[in-house]
């Protein structure tokens, strides 16, 4: 029973109001990213956002739901729920574990968000798309490759080297602007204490 008690505290009315904003967040970011080919992606902010506020495991359901939504007119972002819901995820535990509370713990919840995303993002990017999912960093990829590297592992190391320069900054973001809410705002949540 515990577990399950576990997941509902992250699911509070106010959790639940934040959580579509967080998606369209994700979406439009997202979207503006991938037109522009930059080799980040920054469409987590708002999942991210979640995790810190809520928990991991509202952070897991906004990531998942940002890509499912999103997948019904850019079928690319589809596949990789699995991975916007790890980041929520990881998102929400070191909210837990109160890596918010300055900017250079936050920045180090964004390091550890993004050393442990290739590990769910590597297969869905190399058994879906051939190891080349269409973002800019996939230039990254395609000199990997070039130099002797095997697809799957070009891939790899192209996440470990671009996953840094995006899951910092989307994570310092969410910090920030869970922190200038207003206070009367933020204790509605569980998790904005340590913020």
């Amino acid at each position: 029973m515990r577990f399950t008690e576990n997941i509902k505290k992250d699911f509070t009315a106010t959790a639940w109001a934040l959580m579509p904003v967080a998606i369209a967040l994700n979406i439009v970011i997202g979207q503006v990213v991938s037109m522009l080919k930059l080799p980040v992606y920054l469409d987590t902010i708002g999942t991210i956002l979640v995790g810190v506020m809520c928990g991991p495991w509202a952070g897991a359901l906004t990531g998942a739901l940002s890509n499912l939504v999103w997948g019904l007119f850019s079928p690319g972002a589809l596949p990789f729920f699995p991975v916007a819901a790890w980041i929520g995820f990881m998102a929400g535990w070191c909210a837990r574990w109160g890596w918010y509370s300055n900017w250079y713990t936050a920045a180090l919840a964004g390091l550890v968000i993004a050393v442990t995303t290739p590990f769910v993002a590597t297969p869905i990017v190399v058994y879906i798309y051939g190891g080349v999912e269409g973002s800019g960093a996939s230039l990254i990829t395609a000199v990997l490759i070039k130099s002797g590297h095997k697809v799957s592992s070009a891939a790899f190391y192209k996440n470990m080297m671009v996953e840094p320069f995006d899951k910092i900054p989307s994570t310092l973001v969410a910090v920030a602007l869970a922190s200038r809410m207003p206070e009367r705002f933020r204790q509605r949540f569980p998790l904005t204490a340590k913020v």
